[in-house]
C-alpha cells in the first residue's frame, strides 16, 4: 500500500511537553498511529510507559481519545468498547496500545480470548523488550543475552514468538513493524483498519533508557535490527505469509549486516561472550529457516492449484 506523504494528517497526535524520555520510540509510534488512522482511532492503553507519557489528568499528551485500563485487561476492555461504539453507530477504530509485558505476559490471556472471538479491534504490541516503566525487568519478549535489572548476567531464554502465537489463532491479519520504518507501519495500520475481525501488529520499539544507547540512535538501531535479520518485517494475511522490504531481500544470510553492528551500540549486550553471539546468530537463522519453510510450502500449494 503506497503512502502519499502529502495526504497524511497534519494534526499533532503527540503533544509537545509530554513526559516521554528523549528518543522514546513510543511517541514515534503513536505519532505514526495518528497519521495512519486519524481521528477515527480510539486507544486503549494498559499500564505501561504510555500511561505515564500522557501526563496527569485532566490534561494528557496524546491527541486521541484514550481509555487507561489495568495491565491484564487491554484486549478485553477494547472488545467491550468496540462493541459499545458499534452499537451506538459511532464510526471508530478501537486500538490497543500495549507494551510487551501487557501483551506477552500479563495480558496474554485477554489477548488470546479476543483473538479467538474475532473481536473487531487492532491490537498493537509496542515491544521495547522489557518492563521499562517499572524498572527494566525482563519480560517474555526480552531477547537472549540482554541485561535487565532481573537478568544481571543476561537473559538465558529466547524471545517469545508472539506474532506466530497470535497467527495460530487464525485471525485475518498479523504483521510485524518497526519504528525505524514508519511508512511500512502506517501502511500496515491502514490495511488492518480495512479488515474486519481481530488484527495484530507487533511494533519493534528500541528504548534508549532500557537498552543503554544514546537517545539520538533510536531509529538507527531499529533499522539495524531489521538489516541484521534480528527483526523480520512480514505480514500474515488470511494465513498467507509475505515478507516486506527490506526483509524480503534478506533470505540470503550474505545480504544481512553482521549482528555485532546492532549489538555493539547497546549497553545491555556489553557483557556478551563469543558463545553468546554465536547463539544469537543461531536463533536468527532458526527464525529465517521457519520463514523459508513457510514460503516454500506456500509455493508448493500454489503449484498444486495449477
Amino acid at each position: 500500500m503506497a503512502i502519499n506523504i502529502r495526504k497524511l494528517p497534519k494534526e499533532k497526535y503527540v503533544m509537545p511537553g509530554n513526559a516521554a524520555c528523549p528518543g522514546c520510540p513510543e511517541t514515534m509510534g503513536f505519532r505514526y498511529l495518528g497519521m495512519a488512522l486519524g481521528d477515527k482511532a480510539v486507544v486503549v492503553i494498559p499500564a505501561g510507559c504510555s500511561s505515564v507519557i500522557q501526563g496527569m489528568w485532566p490534561r494528557q499528551g496524546w491527541g486521541l481519545p484514550v481509555l487507561n485500563i489495568v495491565f491484564a485487561a487491554g484486549a478485553s476492555a477494547a472488545s467491550g468498547l468496540a462493541r459499545a461504539l458499534r452499537r451506538r453507530g459511532v464510526d471508530a477504530q478501537v486500538v490497543v496500545w500495549a507494551g510487551d509485558g501487557g501483551t506477552a505476559d500479563i495480558g496474554l490471556q485477554a489477548l488470546s480470548a479476543a483473538a479467538e472471538r474475532g473481536e473487531d479491534i487492532i491490537y498493537i504490541c509496542v515491544d521495547n523488550e522489557a518492563y521499562m516503566n517499572t524498572g527494566i525487568q525482563r519480560s517474555g519478549l526480552t531477547p537472549y543475552g540482554a541485561w535487565t535489572t532481573t537478568t544481571h548476567r543476561g537473559k538465558k531464554e529466547f524471545k517469545k514468538p508472539m506474532p506466530q502465537i497470535v497467527a495460530a489463532h487464525r485471525v485475518p491479519y498479523v504483521a510485524t513493524a518497526s519504528v525505524g520504518y514508519p511508512w511500512d507501519f502506517i501502511a500496515k495500520l491502514r490495511k488492518a483498519a480495512s479488515i474486519r475481525g481481530f488484527k495484530y501488529i507487533h511494533l519493534h520499539a528500541p528504548c534508549p533508557v532500557g537498552w543503554r544507547f544514546d537517545s539520538s540512535l533510536t531509529a538507527r538501531i531499529a533499522q539495524l535490527a531489521v538489516e541484521t535479520g534480528m527483526w523480520i518485517l512480514y505480514e500474515y494475511e488470511n494465513g498467507r505469509l509475505r515478507l516486506n522490504p527490506p526483509s524480503n531481500r534478506l533470505l540470503d544470510p550474505s545480504k544481512r549486516k553482521p549482528v555485532e553492528e546492532y549489538l555493539k551500540l547497546q549497553g545491555r549486550f556489553r557483557h556478551l561472550t563469543e558463545e553468546d553471539i554465536k547463539k544469537i546468530y543461531e536463533e536468527i537463522e532458526a527464525n529465517w529457516r521457519e520463514i523459508r519453510a513457510m514460503l516454500k510450502l506456500q509455493e508448493l500449494e500454489e503449484q498444486d492449484k495449477l
